[in-house]
């Protein structure tokens, strides 16, 4: 027995307290840019790409614009393509990841005109190919600043040479899958009505609109009858939100199994466009709608008869403004009456008037019918101007020049009100279309363009097929993430009209063809389809870029000595862009080094906004040239909205710059917030959220801290195998390998939130919270026992499994945790893989009988925890309660482990006898009670457990496993 005290001795030194420079503090925003410079130097990816046998993985980039700084959606979007190449190649894949950029195309274009303007400027007075070398020049500044912003985010890839559209084998490739569709007779040119932008003078495809409420004038049309008996002189009805398409009507259609009747005013108020006696024709579900409109109360109008679908196929009618004084005729012609398919009795008044140059429906009803050429119009000019010669309303702009309400809708109405040709006005406010770079609203109209037929046949090789047929079998071959994108992409595919290519502007690839000079689109020789010149051209190209098309004596260049210059029209017109990013497939994935053999990536991942953009012109432009999609796997993210769910808006005020947060929090955070959230559907951020997750990353590098520490003097020699550890050892082992399967079938299916959260809730509940916290008195105060040993061999497996399954998402952190173990000049967590997890750690009896174990702890702990509050206790170690446990396979789990230990009390019973009524209990833990008793003995001066041999040893104040592990140390 010794003399001295616990309080008169300090074991301090004689404790394997945890040993780390690892600190608490991240400081993510200074250090993570030290950590982008290392990776650089030492050349990680160049490094990843010599590792030899590896199965390539390959994401093709979607190209963004480089025509400004970086948004939270590329952040998002950048983040996720990053954490996919980064967990396949940890994975054992060679995982390439090629940056590019969209180059080319009016969001470039509009910037320089915008500063064209501001010096009062025009791009008509410059030559076109120094206009375009702005446009080069422009874009390259930003592909330069767009590059340095995407790296800070921690994204890996090939920056020093990405894909650029504007590079010179990027034009000819570009060129040169234009020249297939014109080879194999899909390219056609044809004058129907398109998506026109008046402000940006120019066409504009499906995914180049966005809509927004517009007010819109509403006005209610009167035709007058002509032929058919008692109908002679009654008025058809039709309505329009457009009044500036009138001055186009060609047409007036009906549907033919919807009930009309003919109705007659029989009085009027004081204001109005209908007199007493008038006689209209109206479907009858939405006749009192528009005399309502008409400001007609009910009892001043009154319903005659039926009128049969073979009646009104007797009719023709007068348009409002035949017989106009000034008129010269313009609209003196009968205007044809017919039924139609697309006429409904849902609203207006159950007729549609037909001006086919400025509607698709009214197009395609007239194209099937072979009467184009009597319906179509060329009233409206490039600039939305109606063109001069029109009567009345010649000069007059659909659209302001900024953009707003022009004068051309006022002028059609007025007039309409002074021939009598207004039974009501109005104004609706409606989605409607607008070009998402300039804003503005567009405009249907008909123009000559170029299309490719998607439902022509063609061949590649022997296989005949046509696009869109091609197109749809190819989408059900695809895997697509969410599985929502496939019936997106499915359904406008059948929907889609033919893929118009042309745009009217000056910085694109331009489609490079000729036309016959006299011959007609229709005529079989209207398109030059040479060989030897395509072959000129493209090599043109590789060498010079797509400049040389507008080169002076470009045509000569291209066809002399194959054909008669003379004899032909050089095209002008530039490619769609999205043309340019549908190609990109062909000049990144078959025709680079770091590509794809076959030319097919095995990823796309892109915003909901690219099933009508990136993901349909990429297949359309691969089925068109090879038969088959481009890609394997699509995968889709939402859209990021602020805090309160809202569309960021700069007007609103709600945007969030990613610099900005990377300032202030770092950019694993960002990050984190990246793979915490399901990004597959429309995704929040703020200062609130933010804040929770850097939340949740201080948790995870607190876990990570605790490993270091406890590893700091980790050697081979400590190691003890699997089938040596004890049974809670054993037990986190099957965690992992459980784990393990979770991660790598997450990361396969591009599950980020999923892997997140299983290795969130492992480290955070079954390491912190439980292993951690139950071994921290072995990892502290015990000697070299295998117990120690066994847990720190464990910790070992954890530190390489939750640095490299975190390592894709916290690319700073984990970089920071491994150098923290393993420093050195080439160390980087980044080039080392996942390590495999034997199955045989697997071991689900053992995992079923902790299962038991952890839920009898929960009870103690809960019970422990009311005596701590109370302050009967300051901590669980002056307790040694009695657990009641009823069921005996339970009671014989507890009673095969040190329980105490587990429930990090000094001792404790395991008893099966009944509990007492006034015993501890947890509703949703049946079968398990804990009476409180106090520890008997004295507080060990070393381990703190209350012990009745405390004091009894050599050395004094302490237990006898304290006092073995002093003597060790000696």
């Amino acid at each position: 027995m010794c003399a001295d005290t616990p309080e008169t001795l300090d074991y301090k030194d004689t404790l394997n307290l945890p040993k780390t420079d690892f600190p608490m503090r991240a400081g993510l925003p200074k250090r993570e840019p030290d950590w982008l410079a290392r990776w650089e130097k030492i050349g990680v990816y160049d490094r990843l790409r010599e590792k030899e046998g590896r199965t390539p993985f390959t994401l093709h980039d979607g190209p963004p614009y480089a025509n400004g700084h970086l948004h939270i959606g590329h952040a998002l979007n950048k983040t996720i393509k990053d954490m996919i190449v980064r967990s396949h190649q940890m994975m054992g894949f060679d995982a390439r990841y090629i940056p590019g950029w969209d180059c080319h195309g009016l969001p470039i274009e509009w910037k320089i005109e915008e500063q064209y303007r501001k010096k009062g400027k025009s791009k008509d007075d410059v030559p076109i190919n120094e206009f375009r070398g702005e446009c080069r020049a422009f874009a390259a500044e930003w592909v330069d600043i767009q590059r340095e912003e995407f790296k800070r985010l921690g994204v890996t890839g090939n920056w020093a040479d990405p894909y650029l559209t504007m590079d010179f084998h990027a034009e000819r490739v570009i060129a040169e899958e234009f020249m297939k569709f014109l080879m194999n007779g899909t390219l056609y040119q044809g004058s129907k009505p398109v998506m026109w932008s008046p402000i940006e003078q120019t066409a504009l495809a499906e995914a180049e609109v966005e809509y927004h409420d517009k007010e819109s004038f509403t006005v209610w049309v009167k035709f007058k009858v002509v032929g058919g008996g008692d109908l002679e002189g009654a008025k058809v009805v039709i309505w329009t939100t457009t009044p500036w398409t009138m001055p186009s009507n060609k047409a007036v259609v009906y549907g033919e199994n919807i009930s009309y009747g003919l109705y007659e005013v029989t009085g009027t108020p004081d204001e109005c466009w209908a007199s007493v006696g008038d006689r209209y024709l109206l479907a009858d579900n939405l006749a009192a709608d528009v005399f309502g409109r008409a400001r007609l109360e009910e009892g001043q109008w009154t319903r005659l008869r039926d009128v049969t679908a073979d009646e009104l196929a007797s009719l023709s009618l007068k348009h409002p403004l035949a017989g106009a004084e000034g008129s010269n005729g313009e609209w003196d012609d009968l205007r044809d009456f017919r039924a139609a398919d697309f006429v409904t009795d849902d609203e207006g008044t159950g007729f549609v008037h037909c001006a086919p140059s400025h509607g698709m429906e009214e197009y395609e009803l007239y194209r099937d019918l072979g009467m184009l050429s009597e319906v179509i119009t060329y009233n409206v000019t490039d600039d939305g101007s109606f063109r001069k010669d029109l009567p009345f309303f010649g000069g007059k702009y659909i659209l302001s020049r900024k953009g707003g309400e022009g004068d051309a809708n006022t002028a059609v109405i007025n007039k309409l009100v002074e021939v009598d040709g207004l039974l009501a006005r109005g104004k609706i406010k409606h989605s409607y279309p607008h070009s998402w770079r300039s804003k503005a609203p567009v405009i249907y109209r008909n123009t000559p363009q170029w299309f490719v037929a998607i439902d022509r046949k063609m061949k590649i090789g022997d296989d005949e097929f046509t696009i869109r047929e091609r197109a749809l079998r190819e989408i059900d071959l695809v895997n697509w993430t969410p599985k929502s994108g496939r019936n997106r992409l499915h359904s406008m595919m059948e929907a889609r009209p033919d893929w118009v290519l042309s745009r009217q502007r000056a910085w694109g690839v331009p489609l490079t063809c000729f036309t016959k000079k006299g011959a007609l689109p229709t005529d079989e020789d209207f398109l030059l389809r040479n060989p030897e010149v395509n072959a000129r051209v493209v090599a043109a190209f590789e060498e010079e870029g797509a400049d040389c098309w507008y080169e002076e004596g470009a045509k000569e260049r291209f066809l002399s000595g194959i054909v008669d210059p003379e004899a032909y029209d050089q095209v002008t017109d530039i490619l769609d862009v999205w043309f340019d990013s549908g190609s990109t497939h062909a000049f990144t994935l078959r025709d680079r080094p770091d590509g794809t053999e076959d030319g097919i990536a095995d990823v796309y991942m892109e915003g909901t906004d690219q099933h009508r953009g990136w993901f349909h012109s990429s297949l359309l432009q691969s089925v068109g040239t090879t038969g088959h999609a481009p890609y394997r796997n699509v995968v889709t993210h939402g859209f990021t909205l602020d805090a309160k769910g809202l569309k960021m808006s700069k007007s609103i005020g709600n945007t969030i710059v990613p610099e900005k947060i990377v300032q202030q929090y770092g950019a694993d955070i960002l990050r984190l917030w990246v793979a915490q959230t399901d990004y597959t559907a429309d995704q929040r951020i703020g200062d609130e959220i933010l804040k929770g997750v850097a939340d949740s990353y201080r948790r995870l590098r607190n876990t990570m801290r605790y490993m270091l520490g406890a590893l700091s003097d980790f050697t081979e020699a400590d190691r003890v195998e699997p089938a040596d550890m004890p049974e809670l050892e054993r037990w986190v082992l099957h965690r992992v390998a459980e784990l393990d399967k979770v991660v790598r079938d997450g990361y396969t299916r591009f599950d980020f939130q999923g892997v997140f959260q299983a290795v969130f809730t492992f480290a955070t509940v079954d390491l912190s919270a439980f292993y951690f916290d139950i071994r921290k008195d072995a990892l502290y105060c015990d000697g070299n026992t295998l117990r120690r040993r066994a847990a720190r061999t464990v910790l070992d497996i954890l530190f390489h499994r939750l640095t490299t399954w975190l390592a894709p998402a916290l690319v700073f952190t984990m970089e920071e945790v491994w150098l923290e173990r393993f420093p050195g000049e080439d160390s980087s967590v980044h080039l080392v893989d996942m390590p495999e997890t034997p199955g045989a750690w697997l071991d689900a009896n053992l995992a079923a009988k902790w299962a038991m174990v952890r839920a009898a702890r929960r009870v103690v702990t809960s019970a422990l925890e009311v005596q701590r509050v109370e302050k009967v206790i300051g901590a669980s170690l002056e307790a040694a309660p009695i657990v009641y446990v009823a069921d005996a396979d339970q009671r014989a789990a507890l009673e095969s482990v040190s329980f105490e230990d587990v429930s990090i009390t000094s001792d404790i019973t395991v008893s099966g006898d009944p509990a007492p009524e006034d015993a501890f209990r947890m509703p949703e833990i049946d079968g398990v009670a804990v009476t409180f008793v106090k520890a008997s003995g004295e507080k060990c001066a070393r381990c703190w457990k209350v012990l009745p041999d405390v004091g009894t040893h050599a050395h004094p104040g302490v237990c006898n496993r304290c006092d073995e592990a002093v003597s060790e140390i000696g």
